[in-house]
């Protein structure tokens, strides 16, 4: 039992690690939220009370818990049970996507935040990736950033020189973000000189996601800005996702972390598509 408590701790500090958090309170229940919807999903469904001793909480916080991954929409509950729903809305959701690459994540947006340059505005997606490059905005001030990120606001409000416009419309449980028709009417009004943005998938050139509602987001916010720059790990390249966004062509630079295959950067740079290498720090020091 001590072994298990032992190495839940250290997933929870290695989650802890790979968020942005404002206090340790907050991080530690997002770490525990993220834990819990993730042993679900590996079980299916799983009781209530073996929740509460799998984490050593109580059964008053793993409800708290349970009932804010359900107002989500991730979980479901019924009769001290609790199940995932279907797969397609866990995966676009924020919660389980900050659990994802988070090494590469992080060495792609400390590359992208050096395409920042001060006085400019940006438009910031709600993408988990583009979340990553919050760290470094505060040396590339004064900025004016453009986001429908709920995350992404809370880690920008506190920043000086930052200029920061909240993009409004409907506001979306499972991505933490705003998305819709008064959203990107709002984007179309604006003109910013960069967008950097992330999507679920990349098949034939291509870049896709499963929401459509998300892709017109991100689409409006492309078309507002002069310059464009998709941030995507390597396993974005191995998925697929329901709805085209845009040709890879299009954007003036993609950022990759060196995990994806030589082979497959070379044809990508042989069709005139800039891709720009993020190294990963256990592989440089490694090396060393």
């Amino acid at each position: 039992m001590t072994s298990t408590r032992a190495t839940q701790e250290e997933t929870l500090d290695q989650i802890i690690a790979d968020q942005v958090p404002s206090d340790s309170r907050h991080a530690r229940q997002l770490a525990r939220r993220q834990l819990i919807m993730q042993a679900v999903m590996a079980e299916g469904t799983m009781r209530i009370e073996e929740l509460a001793e799998r984490f050593a909480i109580s059964l008053m916080t793993v409800h708290r818990d349970l009932d804010e991954l359900i107002n989500r929409g991730l979980l479901r509950k019924s009769r001290g049970i609790v199940s995932a729903t279907p797969t397609s809305l866990v995966e676009s959701s924020d919660v389980y996507r900050s659990m994802r690459q988070a090494v590469e994540k992080r060495a792609i947006a400390q590359v992208a935040a050096q395409f920042l340059e001060a006085g400019q505005a940006v438009f910031f997606d709600d993408s988990t990736t583009v979340l990553q490059m919050a760290p470094h905005i505060a040396a590339r001030v004064p900025l004016t950033a453009i986001t429908n990120s709920i995350p992404l606001m809370n880690e920008l409000k506190e920043i000086n020189d930052v200029t920061l416009l909240g993009l409004g419309g409907r506001y979306y449980n499972w991505c933490n973000a705003f998305m819709g028709p008064a959203t990107t009417a709002e984007i179309r009004r604006l003109r910013a000189d960069c967008v950097f943005l992330s999507m679920s998938a990349i098949t034939d050139d291509m870049v896709f996601h499963q929401s459509a509602e998300m892709v017109e987001t991100k689409r409006a916010m492309f078309d507002s800005a002069a310059k464009r720059i998709l941030l995507a790990d390597h396993t974005k390249f191995e998925r697929r996702a329901l709805h085209a966004m845009g040709n890879l062509g299009e954007f003036d630079a993609i950022i990759v972390d060196d995990g994806m295959a030589p082979l497959q950067i070379e044809l990508l740079r042989s069709r005139g598509i800039n891709i720009v290498i993020a190294p990963l720090k256990q592989r440089a020091s490694h090396t060393a």
